[in-house]
């Protein structure tokens, strides 16, 4: 006889943090603190980290209580722990809102305050600001990859303790990596969003003018990356990846261009947005660890 599994708390607990997620914003912390150039500092390191994975957590968390209704409409969604009640949202709001503050408190006080600012900043900007907007423009594309891309400028804070030009140069590749990145999900999620009353750009403007989109934030993306030389963070050895990956990206963007471009396009466009970023890290840190 088949065993059935009985609902578990913490098991739901844990899947409102969106563990993938939080785990890429980690390892994006740990780059940007490697990058940074300082010692190798143990304790500093595991506590930037998990401040990070905290803050990072309590912001899906969040994020999840407000959208509760909206999520089950998507089909990607509906099976959430609150869409489905299985959980009280007085649990899943006072869960986030206590990531969110041991998350700063432990920043504040084992980091710096830069990075503990930081933190504050990108979880209420993505809870109080990103996630209403997404029902009412586009524009929160934008909005969302600010504070999407501010992990690696924790690690890079949590290492040097100031804000400076290689911090922000790895904080642009990641806020305009993101731009391409989602507009391939929401073309072939279109339907989804649309039910679910997200504006997003395929939506509200159509799958040329979001096809557009993706093709000029694809550009975009190349030399940013590249910013890294002239600031001394890397060589151009990751230099000539960085080039080969971007046109590439670029390449996958323009084919959304032709008459049977559809769904299958955009999903093969979003699964190498997935695999562009490990990519682009992979070499960058090849490139520190020989120059």
């Amino acid at each position: 006889m088949s065993r059935v599994s009985k609902p578990s708390v913490v098991r739901d607990l844990w899947e409102l943090t969106k563990p993938k997620i939080t785990r890429m914003n980690v390892l994006m912390a740990l780059g940007g603190y490697a990058l940074a150039g300082g010692a190798f500092d143990a304790p500093l390191v595991v506590t930037a980290l998990l401040g990070t994975a905290l803050a990072v957590a309590s912001a899906n968390v969040l994020n999840q209580y407000l959208e509760r209704n909206i999520d089950g409409r998507m089909a990607r969604t509906a099976g959430r722990p609150l869409p489905t009640q299985r959980m009280n949202p007085r649990v899943a709001l006072w869960f986030g809102i206590g990531l969110g503050v041991l998350a700063t408190a432990m920043l504040y006080a084992l980091v710096n305050a830069v990075t503990a600012a930081l933190g504050v900043f990108a979880l209420l900007s993505y809870v109080l600001v990103y996630t209403p907007l997404k029902q009412r423009t586009p524009l929160s594309l934008l909005v969302g990859a600010v504070p999407g891309a501010i992990p690696p400028l924790m690690g890079w804070t949590a290492a040097s303790g100031v804000i400076d030009p290689g911090g922000v140069a790895l904080f642009g590749i990641l806020m305009v990596w993101q731009l391409p990145h989602f507009i391939a999900i929401a073309l072939y999620r279109k339907d989804d969003y649309a039910r679910a009353g997200f504006k997003t750009v395929p939506v509200v403007r159509g799958d040329r003018v979001a096809k557009a989109q993706a093709i000029a934030w694809s550009l975009a993306l190349v030399p940013i990356t590249l910013t890294l030389i002239p600031l001394g963070v890397a060589s151009w050895m990751y230099g000539g990846v960085a080039l080969v990956l971007g046109l590439w990206f670029v390449g996958w963007a323009v084919r959304g261009l032709r008459a049977d471009a559809g769904v299958k396009w955009a999903r093969g466009f979003f699964l190498f947005s997935v695999a562009y970023l490990p990519a682009l890290i992979l070499a960058l840190a090849v490139d520190v660890s020989i120059f």
